[in-house]
């Protein structure tokens, strides 16, 4: 099954046909929403709303790992996760979407692992997303002629505070190309989980380095802008993953425990 995590515009009812809802209970406790299971293109998915459904819960009080785990647990074994990030590139435009290929973590509130009590888990993210899902997101967006980014490196901040001017121009002078509040630990944990993991990232602003600084409505704004091509692009990219379990990602704990 793939698993879709996001916020607003994964909760259209026109993205796939609905079979059931499920709640689910975890042992790190619950995941943000129900578990909505359908189908797109006769392929099964599974749609959780990281952010709960009315968007109540704030970047660093989201259950990453009930939410990871929840999704295992249905039977998912692909993730695509949606997510706004702000720009730290004049080239890195709002309205495009990067499909990321490494991160910088600068959270600091955030359970990173589900190995914390009799086991130590030292799980590689060298290459934090899978290659094959990244694949077929470039060939999707290609083909709707979309623009996109086929690379991106994200700065992840604790939130839900934005930046001031001069962490940005910080993660500037890094080489970054977008900031987001969520992709870690929700990556890694998924690497943790074994699961396929690739991330849509939606462009909504320039963060607060360049004229004006980052605001709500701003991001709203885009999202609300974007949603359509997003939806398009799942629409049109879910077809095209494979299932069968071949990829390394499957195998991220052989040489992960001391």
């Amino acid at each position: 099954m793939i698993g879709l995590i996001g916020g607003t515009g994964f909760e259209d009812p026109n993205l796939f046909k609905l079979i059931k809802e499920k709640k689910v209970s975890t042992e790190f406790g619950k995941p943000s929403s129900t578990i909505k299971i359908g189908e797109i293109a006769g392929k099964k998915v599974a749609l959780l709303s990281r952010h709960g459904t009315k968007h109540t819960i704030n970047p660093s009080n989201v259950n990453y790992r009930a939410n990871i785990q929840a999704l295992k647990e249905v039977g998912v074994t692909k993730i695509l996760s949606a997510s706004a990030v702000g720009s730290l590139k004049e080239e890195f435009k709002p309205g495009e979407f990067v499909f990321l290929d490494q991160f910088i973590d600068r959270t600091t509130k955030r359970q990173q692992t589900f190995f914390d009590k009799n086991k130590v888990c030292h799980i590689s993210v060298a290459e934090p997303f899978c290659s094959n899902l990244r694949k077929n997101l470039i060939q999707s967006a290609k083909e709707l002629k979309f623009d996109f980014h086929e690379k991106g490196i994200c700065v992840v901040i604790e939130g839900p505070r934005f930046s001031t001017k001069a962490e940005s121009n910080l993660f500037r002078s890094w080489n970054a190309d977008i900031i987001g509040m969520t992709l870690v630990p929700e990556v890694v944990l998924a690497r943790e989980a074994e699961i396929c993991y690739a991330s849509i990232s939606t462009i909504t602003d320039y963060d607060v380095w360049k004229e004006k600084p980052v605001d709500v409505e701003s991001v709203l704004k885009t999202m609300k802008e974007s949603n359509s091509k997003l939806q398009q692009l799942i629409k049109h990219v879910v077809p095209l993953i494979d299932e069968k379990k071949d990829c390394e990602c499957y195998h991220s704990l052989d040489n992960a425990f001391v």
